[in-house]
């Protein structure tokens, strides 16, 4: 079949050059698809554009009323596309497609499309056109919109975290190094079977031991190792045998520690990132030079290889800055970086999204408390998929108390250990990492399950351990239940949490009133490798035990970061186009009912100037707003109407008015706080509403399309003037009418010196998160 003649008939491709459209020949792969064959489930993540070539098939979407056949969408016959929607939007597909006839078609990565298409400026014109205009359409159907957020009914893996899903075709060397061990997890996904995990011990120590499971069953190697890059070369021998590693590894992806307040997701590996890891040294000794030792060694043995770093820390850049700061002089958090950062994050991460699909929610609708209680141990509030607080800090040491670490300890006891009893500052910090926690508290072990022995026969060390354990993690649940403002699900995980029944129904006790309710024959159950949940049927608080999966997570990141890079390429090759810094004062959103409740029956908004994007605009009006503590007055209010209210201010408005918004995209106002509106005709009490804006970015399909970008993304933004700023943690937000803008709220503009008519560029992507639902995206403005 002469696919590159079929691709130059089809519209679509009329603004490709004859370079890329060879491209996307060599980078795709020709199916068959046999009657009945599904080629798209709907709720399914899509990963690539369809092209067919030859045959026919069904677009159809399920029925919204029970019994009811599902709905038939039209047919797909030879020239015709599908799955373009996810190339801007990034949600879930939303219908199937299904061969009726024996077909071919050709699937397209999603990133060879947008990265040759961004190199055709006719191609993103025509295919930004196409898909506005459909987005236009879509925003005027109720239907659509209820069939988007009904997707998440059929989505069995929206997060990609099987392992299927997680790597696609990409083999994956997961590499874990300590200071003397070696752990890894070699996944291959053109063939699941070859997957090999394993731990080298005792490297440059004698007695080495490397122990491996993988097709051939369980092995043992003893030998002298004597250091990290001998360890890999057992390690290649043992999983790609005497041909060894070259040519069958895509990506090698390392667990760092410490990525400091510099990554918020995975990263490719070059010399800054290097650099980077070794200046976090400082920040984690006993880590970060270990973690290196394995970058380095891997360059080596796997030159071209792409390397990827998965920060242990990244997860947590999203706490915000009152929750990290210590209360030391500031000029320490300033200068030298004292702050929390906070660990176990892909661990985190992954049962938080496992959660979240197991419950068939996305999840940045929940509110969500990740316990990891393992030999190391940590608590995690999680809002809306971010972290917004974690027990352990500076170090891993904060927090809970772990197998031998101490947890929370004040700091004037550490003191009068070296200043009143002698001790040295090593003693100490061997003391607290190594001697301490259950084994310290017990006089036995660092081990819950020996301590859980010892507690059954009686003995009342080991009891005590248990009960300093529980209530420890008990008294942090409680706390991140209140800095969260409500709970919807409380996940259990590690050694500790996933084993360990009673343990957890120790914690889950007495807090009853919070929603937390066990059902004891649930808690006894095994989880077999699953989400199982261990709450009784309709409590307010969905209890789960969910079996962590920090190496898959690691791999998962490192495939994403090999997209995300394709990404950065792209923006970094592009013209680089201005883009205006807008300061976003604080202002309201209302719906017509609220309208009329402020300034009286039939009212409307009175048009008072346009605002920089298309169909929006100042109104007239102005509303008071009534917190616990003080008042905001004449906010302008900001037009056309919206579906749901919302106050949109700065976080000194927040201390002036008596309330902590969270950071959020507009629109995402559950569990959110509220406040009181006052206006000429009456007032309004919103039980929720007020945020505080996240940082974003407003694009034209066209534009996002230029820079391989699509809705939803975070990327950075450099800045440049008297002093050159990078903001990370910006949303990009896709919308046909929409203007080239970036808006940052007042208290950023004046803690980075920046005003109105300042410039930015586009500087790197910097994560793609997984997909939301969205029943109102891309609402139709109106004068």
């Amino acid at each position: 079949m002469d696919v590159l003649s079929k691709l130059k008939s089809i519209p679509i491709f009329g603004g490709f050059d004859q370079g890329s459209l060879e491209e996307i020949v060599k980078s795709s792969t020709v199916c068959e698809a046999n009657p009945g064959d599904r080629i798209i489930e709907y709720g399914q993540v899509g990963e690539f554009l369809g092209v067919m070539l030859e045959g026919e098939a069904v677009a159809s979407q399920p029925s919204t009323q029970p019994g009811e056949p599902p709905r038939e969408l039209g047919r797909l016959k030879a020239g015709q596309y599908f799955g373009e929607m996810a190339l801007l939007t990034g949600e879930l597909t939303s219908a199937d497609v299904t061969a009726s006839k024996p077909s071919s078609y050709l699937s397209i990565p999603q990133v060879v499309f947008s990265r040759t298409m961004s190199l055709n400026p006719r191609a993103v014109r025509d295919f930004a056109k196409t898909l506005a205009d459909r987005l236009r359409s879509r925003a005027e159907n109720p239907g659509e919109r209820l069939t988007l957020e009904m997707a998440w009914n059929h989505a069995e893996d929206p997060y990609q975290l099987s392992v299927g899903a997680a790597v696609g075709h990409s083999r994956v060397l997961v590499i874990n190094c300590g200071s003397s061990s070696l752990k890894y997890r070699f996944i291959d996904g053109t063939s699941h079977s070859s997957e090999v995990r394993g731990l080298v011990e005792r490297i440059g120590i004698e007695g080495s031991v490397h122990k491996w499971t993988g097709p051939g069953g369980e092995k043992v190697e003893k030998g002298s190792i004597a250091n990290h890059a001998d360890a890999l070369g057992s390690v290649f021998a043992a999983v790609f045998g005497k041909a060894g590693a070259a040519g069958k590894v895509d990506v090698v992806g390392h667990r760092v520690v410490h990525g400091g307040d510099r990554y918020s997701a995975a990263t490719l590996i070059d010399g800054d990132v290097l650099a980077a890891i070794r200046d976090f040294s400082r920040l984690a000794p006993l880590h970060n030079p270990n973690n290196l030792m394995g970058i380095e060694a891997c360059q080596k043995l796997l030159p071209g290889v792409p390397q990827v770093a998965v920060f242990d820390t990244a997860f947590h850049q999203t706490i915000p800055r009152f929750a990290h700061v210590y209360g030391l002089p500031f000029e320490l958090y300033r200068e030298s970086k004292l702050r929390r950062y906070g660990f176990h994050g892909p661990s985190h991460q992954y049962v938080s999204l496992m959660a979240a699909t197991h419950m068939g929610r996305p999840v940045s609708e929940l509110k969500i408390i990740t316990c990891h209680l393992g030999s190391g141990a940590s608590v995690c509030a999680i809002d809306h998929g971010r972290s917004v607080d974690t027990s352990m800090g500076f170090s891993p040491l904060e927090g809970v108390i772990m197998g031998t670490r101490a947890g929370d300890v004040d700091p004037g006891l550490v003191l009068h250990l070296i200043t009143g009893m002698g001790m040295t500052p090593a003693q100490v910090e061997t003391m607290l990492t190594k001697e301490s926690g259950l084994k310290g508290i017990s006089g036995l072990t660092g081990d819950m399950r020996e301590i859980n022995e010892a507690a059954d026969q009686g003995d009342p060390r080991a009891l005590l351990a248990k009960q300093m354990y529980a209530y420890r993690v008990k008294k942090y649940v409680g706390a991140y239940a209140a800095a969260l403002g409500d709970l919807d699900v409380l996940v259990f995980t590690g050694g500790i949490g996933e084993n360990s029944s009673g343990t957890r129904a120790r914690i889950c006790q007495g807090l009853d009133r919070m929603g937390i309710r066990l059902d004891e024959a649930h808690n006894q159950g095994r989880h077999g490798g699953k989400p199982m949940q261990i709450s009784v049927d309709g409590s307010p608080v969905t209890v789960l035990v969910v079996p962590t999966d920090e190496e898959l997570m690691i791999a998962r990141d490192s495939v994403k970061a090999l997209g995300t890079g394709e990404v950065t390429s792209i923006i970094r090759a592009h013209e680089k186009k201005p883009i205006p810094i807008e300061v976003s004062a604080h202002h309201v959103h209302l719906t017509q009912e609220h309208v009329e409740q402020l300034f009286g029956k039939g009212h409307e908004l009175t048009y008072r100037g346009d605002l920089s994007q298309p169909g929006q605009f100042a109104c007239q009006e102005t509303v008071d707003l009534v917190g616990p503590r003080g008042r905001v007055d004449k906010v302008r209010v900001l037009g056309p109407v919206r579906p749901e209210s919302q106050v949109e201010i700065s976080r000194t408005e927040e201390f002036r008015l008596g309330i902590d918004a969270p950071v959020r995209a507009s629109g995402d106002l559950d569990g959110s706080p509220g406040l009181t509106l006052q206006g000429t005709a009456g007032t309004v009490a919103l039980a929720k509403g007020v945020i505080c804006a996240l940082r974003h970015i407003h694009m034209s399909p066209e534009e996002a399309f230029s820079y391989g970008l699509r809705d939803r993304d975070v990327v950075r933004i450099k800045v440049e003037g008297e002093r050159s700023l990078i903001f990370g943690d910006v949303l990009v937000r896709v919308h046909p009418s929409f203007r080239l803008a970036m808006h940052i709220d007042t208290d950023e503009a004046n803690a980075g010196e920046i005003n109105q008519g300042a410039l930015g560029v586009l500087e790197s992507i910097e994560s793609r998160p997984g997909p939301q639902r969205r029943t109102d995206i891309f609402p139709v403005a109106r004068m």
